[in-house]
């Protein structure tokens, strides 16, 4: 392809990051498809976007298969292809989107790892005594409190947080605003954080909520590694990532209080059958509630 249908690329990377919001580890993970399939169109000599057929996305499909790419890769670089299209839809370039109707392989669903409550407390009683584990105390007690995610909880900034009122504001997928509550220990975390957060805030700091050891917005990299170190050092038994605890906070909650409706709120979820997943942690749950409750079931007090 020539540098002018090479350029809609930048193009709408550029929308995404201006018009859409969409977060730099998103538009990353955009750039990584479209170059793979562009990769694929110079090899088939395909010249410009609009002669990329249904065909050509089967076969490119198909390539990346044999290769031997997951059901879940393959199907994110369809919604990549099939948003670049509509894109190139709306400023005119194209008239038809070739992605629309083909489809990846199924992929097994992949239940979500958690982490019990005993494992979780273990987790949070860590020792907080300096500015840097105080900052580390705040973020997962926060993560675990709200079910932020990582992007979010690193975007904060501090007028984002509302400690009198016990709420944050965050700002998740695609610029949607929501408000969630914070709990009591996680209240407590961040209150003793922002006593502790002058002492690492440099020159030219700005209002992020969490700061890096050198006074800067703290990275997605250095909050996973600090989670996965106080996890090693508090001897847990299982490899933590700041996801989990988005996870355990949506599982605990739904066991606690059966609001499926309530839970995909709070997580930020579109569409609840996203939020759906999170059902069958809690079958054993469930079944108690049908033990004591259903006039047939075979349990009796």
């Amino acid at each position: 392809m020539d540098e002018a249908q090479k350029s809609w690329i930048q193009r709408f990377l550029s929308y995404l990051a201006h018009e859409r919001r969409y977060s730099p580890h998103t538009i990353t993970n955009y750039q990584r498809d479209l170059k793979s399939i562009l990769a694929y169109c110079e090899k088939q000599d395909i010249g410009a976007w609009r002669d990329l057929g249904e065909y050509q996305v089967r076969m490119f499909v198909a390539a990346g298969h044999r290769q031997g790419l997951s059901p879940r890769s393959l199907q994110r670089r369809l919604s990549t292809l099939r948003s670049f299209y509509r894109y190139l839809n709306r400023e005119g370039e194209i008239k038809t989107n070739p992605a629309l109707e083909v489809r990846a392989p199924k992929a097994s669903k992949r239940l979500p790892r958690t982490m019990d409550v005993d494992m979780m407390g273990k987790l949070l009683e860590m020792p907080h005594k300096d500015p840097l584990s105080v900052r580390d105390w705040a973020i997962m007690e926060l993560l675990y409190s709200s079910g932020l995610r990582l992007a979010e909880l690193v975007d904060l900034d501090l007028t984002d947080v509302d400690l009198s009122d016990r709420t944050v504001r965050v700002t998740g997928k695609g610029n949607k605003t929501r408000i969630v509550p914070l709990g009591r220990f996680s209240v407590e975390a961040l209150a003793k954080w922002l006593g502790e957060r002058g002492s690492m805030a440099g020159a030219g700091t700005d209002q992020a909520m969490f700061l890096s050891q050198r006074g800067r917005r703290i990275s997605h990299r250095s909050v996973q590694s600090r989670v996965k170190l106080w996890a090693r050092r508090q001897g847990l038994p299982v490899e933590v990532n700041p996801h989990l605890f988005r996870h355990s906070f949506a599982s605990h909650l739904l066991e606690s209080s059966g609001d499926l409706r309530g839970v995909q709120e709070l997580l930020g979820h579109a569409d609840i059958s996203t939020t759906q997943i999170y059902t069958h942690l809690d079958f054993q749950h469930l079944a108690r509630i049908y033990d004591r409750s259903h006039p047939r079931s075979k349990r009796r007090s």
